[in-house]
């Protein structure tokens, strides 16, 4: 089947595939959230994606490439662990469990501004005001969110839900600032970093007395988001990325997650979608997107 297909058409594939999982995820979280607790969501989705990445990286025949991880890259993997998937899914899913999911999603959505911003003290780089223009008019679009659209009054209905999120955007930006340099194959990286994080979960598991043996729907939640949220979809993404003649072909087919997000939230969870949440990630998109261009423009410049 894919056989007739060119590069380019292959790439497309594989991003719409992940688009559709990606779409998909708000609402399974706030479904899973309705049978487990966060930390136990966290513990059981954890789980099925490093089995999932396990099966994956031996489908691959490359087990081996084991062997080659300096045990200073393997002590760097065991720091991004706990980053991500335990203290990031840890937060995301409290947020989750606060906020509407539409509210939760969006404004998660606004992490690659984040690693603008964070690039800053931790690559040393510089931002101009072009991009620090791109920045305001995405976190207008999260301040309008929050506030549902009362962004003068500032009157947030859930600011304990909105800080756990905008903390996410931070841990999943320092997360991939600090993996930037790591060239050693990426599903293998992926798969040691999940593993990784399984002590430090279960430990918050053990000291918080959280665990419980979920029910057949808490299994189907965890077992959807660690396959499809955390495992699968990383991979076909990154085959999209690998596939496609330039990045930003696929890279920007990623703007339409959020609005397909939302209809799935209105149509599954019947979530009544609000003016405020379609102009927030409107200017959460348009941020996104200027930002794209402007640091395409002045690499072409350079």
């Amino acid at each position: 089947m894919l056989s007739g297909l060119t590069n380019q058409n292959k790439a497309y594939l594989y991003a719409g595939i992940v688009i559709c999982f990606w779409s998909t995820v708000a609402t399974a979280f706030k479904l899973a959230l309705s049978y487990l607790e966060p930390i136990q969501l966290v513990l059981y989705s954890t789980l099925f994606s490093v089995i999932v990445l396990f099966f994956i990286v031996f489908i691959q025949g490359k087990i081996h490439l084991i062997k080659s991880f300096s045990n200073q890259t393997l002590m760097q993997f065991a720091f991004l662990g706990l980053l991500n998937p335990c203290l990031y899914y840890i937060v995301l899913f409290k947020g989750y469990d606060i906020l509407p999911a539409q509210e939760a999603m969006v404004i998660n959505f606004s992490w690659p501004i984040m690693i603008v911003v964070l690039s800053i003290p931790i690559l040393k780089q510089t931002i101009d005001l072009k991009s620090f223009l791109a920045i305001v008019i995405c976190y207008i679009g999260v301040v309008i969110i929050a506030s549902k659209g009362n962004i003068f009054s500032m009157n947030f209905e859930s600011p304990l839900g909105v800080t756990y999120i905008l903390i996410t955007t931070v841990i999943w930006s320092l997360f991939w600032l600090l993996n930037t340099k790591n060239s050693y194959d990426s599903i293998v990286s992926l798969f040691l970093i999940f593993l990784f994080s399984l002590p430090y979960i279960l430990i918050i598991v053990y000291f918080s007395d959280s665990f419980v043996i979920p029910s057949l729907k808490g299994i189907i939640g965890s077992a959807y988001i660690g396959l499809f949220e955390m495992g699968v979809s990383v991979v076909l993404w990154q085959l999209a990325l690998k596939t496609s003649t330039t990045v930003s072909r696929v890279a920007s087919l990623i703007f339409i997650t959020p609005f397909l997000s939302l209809l799935i939230l209105h149509f599954v969870l019947k979530e009544a979608i609000l003016v405020s949440t379609i102009f927030g990630v409107i200017l959460i998109c348009l941020g996104l997107i200027l930002q794209k261009y402007f640091t395409r423009k002045d690499m072409e410049i350079s």
